[in-house]
């Protein structure tokens, strides 16, 4: 999950800018056809939706990365949660974990956040092990993560490293929805000069707004469920079952 200070978002150095994909159902065409590695195209031979698909009709996977730091060109994954839902249902009993060993160190802040440990992971596989069932599982799925700039380029870096090859795919981001629907009115500067913080979109303050309780964070699998709980809630307050996920993903 994303990790937040006391000022707010802290951006990866260097932060990969969203792909410049519109029609995903198009891209998974294309790549389905000329990906080279197997598993990859195995993956995109699943396709993806149309763009006017409603939501209610779309497959989605909640999905949470822990990690050692902000930046994946020099930080690594050390556990991957997510879970099947749709919209009527989370299917918890489907959640799936697994703790990883990272090609890079971990560092303090990270160990002291998700309280994963060097001995934790001293046996953990590498990510090339659970990739076949990651993929497996993503395969046909929009992802619903809260902040699409750890989890898609964290994941694009890890399978970039391991397979030689690019990996994009379409994300909700319910962290981007809360944006857009609570901060659409910029503070005044007599608003700041008060001292009048923006509202807070971190996931345990959003799922607040909901009614949605609180969680302990920095695990990967719980935080997935906090993602979907998320997600359903803000679904049910400002969009319908028959808004097209082209509203939705990017």
């Amino acid at each position: 999950m994303l990790y937040l200070g006391p000022s707010g978002l802290k951006r990866p150095a260097s932060r990969q800018t969203d792909p410049a994909i519109s029609n995903w159902q198009q891209y998974y065409q294309q790549q389905a056809e000329h990906n080279q590695h197997a598993l990859l195209k195995q993956f995109y031979q699943a396709g993806m939706v149309a763009p006017d698909t409603p939501i209610s009709d779309t497959p989605l996977l909640a999905l949470d990365i822990e990690t050692t730091g902000l930046d994946p060109a020099s930080s690594g994954i050390v556990s991957i949660g997510l879970l099947p839902m749709d919209l009527t249902q989370i299917y918890a009993s489907e959640a799936q974990q697994w703790l990883l060993k990272p090609r890079f160190a971990l560092s303090d802040e990270s160990v002291t956040l998700h309280r994963i440990t060097h001995s934790d992971i001293e046996q953990a596989p590498d990510l090339s092990s659970v990739l076949p069932q990651l993929l497996q599982l993503m395969a046909g799925k929009v992802v619903v993560v809260h902040y699409r700039g750890i989890e898609r380029p964290f994941l694009h870096a890890a399978v970039s490293a391991r397979l030689g090859q690019s990996f994009y795919f379409p994300v909700i981001d319910t962290m981007a929805l809360e944006a857009r629907l609570h901060r659409r009115k910029a503070l005044s500067l007599w608003q700041q000069l008060r001292g009048k913080k923006p509202l807070s979109i971190r996931l345990a303050d959003s799922r607040l707004r909901y009614g949605l309780p609180h969680y302990r964070p920095h695990h990967a699998a719980t935080d997935a469920l906090a993602c979907a709980e998320l997600f359903r809630a803000q679904l049910a307050a400002h969009f319908s079952p028959n808004t097209p996920v082209r509203e939705l993903w990017c």
